[in-house]
């Protein structure tokens, strides 16, 4: 059987408690001052430590300066350079006697340091002054594609479970289907329930989306009291619901005054989508309708007078050759150049008979019906 080395304990200072005092003595305040001298000397120590550290250092940054210097130096060919390369040489030497100068200093530092006996101040260090609960890393330093890529795989994974959840009225039946999916309370869930409720808008099933809204909003009061709690969503979500449960007046207040103002900016945001699609839909059907010269039929057949117009609702050729004969030749030729660019008429290049015949402003309507916007 080993025995064992108490020589370890050898170099424990702990006299406070062991010397003989004088009785005429105050022993604690003689305890007190003697603890106070070692902690200012113990405090000087480690001063003169890191003054060492940061000389040590502020030197050989210098040193790396002028190396990089005589780096330099040795480039140029100038006759300057090389009176200063002699300069910087000599630095360069110095600050390498310097450095080693430091070095020792520093190793015959931490040997004291280990040579100093222990006490009641460095017998035990504090181990542990807090608890600390897993968090999930901090997403700060992800990028766009990486959140688009996370969101997508997740929705991927539980897109019905999130519609079924998104579905529910009920606190009891959400919280028990939250305890049995639990991987659904995090952001991905709630961003998923806001383009959900945005969809419905757009659809106008305007029930539906309130009630995916009431959920969206329980997601989000979870999310946001994980972040106060510095916790995962996961294990507070049981919190959310005995506190909603529990009619707390205030507390409901706010989360219906949250979902109010969040069903009004899905209102908008859906207006906004509709109004896009539109826009977008009117310019597709205007490019279908571009005639060859580039130009819209809609806007020409606007732009000309009301004459000319009346010719076009009615499709008579011979009224609009009788306006035509009626106005300014230059307004005319604008006016007929126009409707011919935009396809609105096209001018007849052949006869019945298959025969080529000169251009005598005869001109064959190709006007479309008027189409009603589809609504998407």
């Amino acid at each position: 059987m080993s025995r064992i080395d108490y020589s370890v304990w050898d170099h424990i200072e702990v006299s406070d408690d062991e010397d003989d005092i004088h009785p005429n003595i105050d022993t604690p305040s003689l305890f007190r001052w003697r603890h106070q001298a070692r902690v200012e000397r113990m405090e000087d120590f480690e001063k003169k430590g890191e003054d060492l550290k940061k000389a040590h250092v502020e030197c050989r940054r210098k040193l790396a300066e002028a190396q990089k210097k005589i780096q330099d130096l040795t480039i140029s060919s100038t006759d300057d350079a090389k009176a200063e390369l002699g300069k910087a040489q000599a630095e360069e030497k110095k600050l390498k006697k310097e450095e080693r100068d430091w070095e020792k200093k520093s190793t015959e530092h931490n040997r004291e340091e280990k040579k100093m006996p222990w006490n009641v101040d460095t017998l035990s260090k504090e181990g542990f002054s807090k608890s600390v609960v897993n968090l999930k890393p901090d997403s700060a330093d992800e990028t766009e594609e990486d959140k688009e890529r996370k969101h997508k795989t997740f929705v991927e994974k539980n897109e019905k479970q999130i519609k079924h959840f998104g579905m529910m009225r009920r606190w009891d039946d959400s919280q028990k289907y939250l305890s049995d999916n639990s991987d659904l309370v995090c952001e991905e869930t709630a961003n998923y329930l806001v383009i959900m409720c945005i969809d419905l808008e757009v659809e106008e099933k305007h029930s539906l989306m309130e009630q995916v809204a009431h959920q969206t909003i329980v997601m989000q009061f979870i999310l946001e009291l994980a972040k106060s709690l510095k916790v995962d969503p996961r294990g507070c979500f049981r919190q959310f619901f005995a506190k909603i449960k529990t009619a707390d007046q205030q507390y409901q207040d706010a989360f219906n005054d949250e979902l109010d103002s969040f069903k009004e900016r899905v209102r908008g945001r859906a207006k906004i989508r509709i109004e896009k699609a539109m826009k977008e839909y009117e310019e597709e059907e205007r490019q279908k309708r571009l005639g060859p010269g580039g130009l819209d039929p809609v806007d020409v057949y606007e732009s000309l007078p009301a004459e000319m117009q009346k010719c076009f609702d009615d499709k008579n050729i011979q009224m609009l050759q009788d306006v035509i004969s009626k106005m300014d030749p230059t307004e005319a030729k604008v006016h007929m150049k126009q409707c011919i660019e935009s396809g609105l008429w096209v001018p007849n290049s052949k006869t019945d008979d298959g025969d080529e015949k000169e251009e005598d402003g005869t001109y064959e309507e190709l006007k479309p019906e008027p189409e009603e916007p589809k609504k998407e």
